[in-house]
């Protein structure tokens, strides 16, 4: 199961994440030609990946920022494209333009450190935005429990669309990096748990004090922890395909 989409899109435009998400997508087809060489793509992310091995060694800090911009494949760009789209617009939207790019990328640096402790001398490359985009997820759990999320749920051929409130959906995210990260050594499988454990609880850090400067417990009592906008109507629109009846 995963979120699709939430029910309160932001009371103005997002600008920071829909660049975020164009620099992604953009540096991501730029690097495109690489994925058919695998030594190239290696060398590459041995220039501008994190890998802590090479932290250890006293170099490749550069990684730490360059590493969330960077994508290993479609899946996983587009995923972490999508959580940023659900999640970005409201916290964008509470925060103001500048102070979101600065809370990003805090989380983005601060997932990569969390990384980084858990495995110092992992050699294996790390890339991705979903560090930072856990951050983001942090923020919007704090800000906006109540808020609805959509999941789609896929259970082998059936597909069916549920509204669950975001503190359900957001916690339960947690606690899978939190299970991961402990049942997983460092790098392997190919997740970073402990990137996106560390992101997000540095993301509800991050945005506590303007929680408390909203009013705390009062702003979720004026806004029933849901983001200050009409809610959207996701209505599902009557197919103009005929049924044909069974002769």
């Amino acid at each position: 199961m995963f979120p699709i989409r939430d029910h309160n899109p932001s009371g103005r435009i997002p600008y920071v994440t829909y660049i975020l998400i164009i620099a992604n997508v953009g540096i991501f087809l730029s690097m495109w030609h690489l994925h058919g060489d695998q030594r190239a793509l290696f060398r590459f992310y041995a220039d501008w990946a994190l890998v802590p091995a090479f932290v250890t060694e006293g170099y490749g800090y550069t990684g730490f920022l360059s590493s969330m911009f960077l994508h290993g494949g479609l899946a996983h760009l587009g995923g972490n494209m999508l959580f940023l789209f659900i999640f970005g617009d409201n916290v964008e939207d509470e925060m103001g333009h500048g102070p979101y790019l600065i809370f990003y990328l805090a989380c983005g640096l601060g997932a990569g450190l969390t990384h980084y402790l858990s495995g110092p001398y992992s050699t294996i490359p790390t890339v991705g935005a979903s560090g930072a985009i856990a951050g983001v997820m942090g923020g919007y759990l704090l800000l906006f429990p109540k808020a609805r999320v959509d999941i789609l749920v896929i259970l082998i051929v059936i597909f069916r669309i549920i509204p669950l409130p975001s503190w359900t959906v957001l916690a339960l995210w947690f606690g899978m990096q939190l299970f991961g990260g402990f049942g997983t050594p460092a790098g392997a499988g190919g997740v970073a748990y402990w990137a996106h454990a560390g992101g997000f609880a540095l993301g509800v850090l991050f945005a506590l004090p303007l929680w408390l400067r909203l009013g705390g417990t009062a702003f979720w009592r004026r806004t029933d922890g849901h983001p200050p906008h009409p809610d959207a109507d996701y209505t599902n629109a009557r197919t103009r395909i005929p049924k044909i009846p069974r002769r």
